[in-house]
């Protein structure tokens, strides 16, 4: 009995693995709803805010799921490493049950040395056969997790590639909507060649922002928003301000590390004040979403917009870079135990006039690490 017992507690419950397939499950369903909102959001009068909205939800679904699978993937390995340690116990296990199952039960109790004897084997097995069968629904509950985690991963994989699929098309509609846009609301009309002028003498981005210097009209409430921003882009910190990059230069931005072909957004309504490459920064986006701030983004590849265009907060700005993952990446936990292939880098910087301010405190995400 106390065998069966410690058994009994190296069997893991299956609570956690219901957790992971109650997400995955959710995440799928979400990701098909996104999928199924293409057509709407192509058709829609606002084409551009429908598929916009249609990305994030695909990046969102797509993050979900991809989390879901990689738990799912390391519980089922977790599964396996366990039973191929109790393999002995669960062959005695299962050997006990098929001799019980294979002989009537009265010749089991049957014992040489009599009626006492038989009335003691009686009670040992009363005692013991209750923790056999508590073993054996373990084991069966276990066996059965396995083989849900794995229809799991092969149903996942087909929603995976419908959401890929849709996703790539969905960009591909964005692009096109924003190109066949006339009635671009702008806030004020920039002069090209002052522009032009500023971007060749600045040496620096301090230079250039401190150039550009935001109209003290511009709207009060940016400054009210401190902590609650949401971030541009789906993505994971990679450097902090002053944090030295892979060839030891130091910024006082932050840096996230996103998907190929994530969408980047304006958290907070605000004019497009420059786009287009600036300095060693690749193809920059400043915004000016008030109170005398700039927001910098660098290191898109597709820039949305013009100079003078004001956008609401979430309206696409930008593209990342980079290849859109393939279905097995997202299926796959990584070699190196990072848990994510975020492969693109998205540099943010805030300034107030043309001086740098920590970006950390401002966004609902990164507020917390700096408490």
């Amino acid at each position: 009995m106390i065998r069966a017992a410690a058994l009994l507690c190296c069997l893991a419950a299956p609570l956690a693995a219901q957790t992971v397939a109650e997400q995955a499950a959710q995440a799928s369903a979400d990701l098909q709803a996104a999928v199924a909102a293409l057509d709407a959001a192509v058709e829609a009068r606002d084409r551009v805010t429908a598929l916009t909205r249609t990305i994030r939800a695909y990046e969102e679904g797509l993050a979900a799921l991809r989390g879901a699978l990689r738990e799912a993937a390391l519980r089922e390995a977790t599964l396996v490493r366990a039973f191929d340690a109790k393999r002995d116990g669960i062959g005695r296990l299962l050997g006990v049950l098929a001799t019980m199952e294979a002989n009537p039960g009265p010749l089991l109790l049957l014992h040489p040395e009599g009626a006492l004897g038989t009335a003691r084997s009686g009670m040992l097995m009363a005692d013991v056969t209750p923790a056999l069968q508590t073993e054996a629904l373990a084991l069966k509950a276990e066996l059965q997790e396995l083989s849900d985690l794995r229809a799991l991963q092969l149903s996942a994989g087909q929603t995976l590639e419908a959401g890929l699929a849709a996703a790539q098309i969905a960009r591909t509609e964005l692009s096109q909507a924003i190109s066949d846009r006339t009635d671009l609301p702008r806030r004020f009309t920039e002069d090209p060649d002052a522009l032009r002028v500023l971007l060749e003498s600045a040496d620096t981005l301090d230079a250039f922002a401190a150039g550009l210097s935001p109209d003290a009209g511009a709207g009060t409430s940016f400054a009210d928003q401190k902590g609650k921003l949401p971030l541009p882009a789906l993505g994971t910190l990679l450097r902090r301000p002053h944090e030295a990059d892979a060839a030891g230069v130091r910024r006082p931005g932050m840096t996230l590390a996103t998907q190929g072909r994530a969408l980047v957004t304006a958290p907070w309504p605000a004019t497009i004040r420059y786009r287009g490459p600036l300095l060693d920064y690749g193809n920059v986006m400043i915004l000016e979403p008030g109170d005398g701030y700039l927001l910098v983004l660098a290191g898109l590849d597709t820039l949305y917009g013009e100079v003078g265009e004001v956008v609401a907060a979430g309206s696409a700005v930008g593209l990342m870079g980079g290849q859109v993952p393939a279905s097995e990446e997202f299926m796959t936990p990584p070699a190196d135990g990072s848990g994510g292939r975020d492969t693109e880098t998205l540099y943010m910087e805030l300034r107030q006039g043309a001086a740098p301010v920590n970006p950390l405190t401002w966004f609902a995400a990164t507020a917390r690490t700096e408490d």
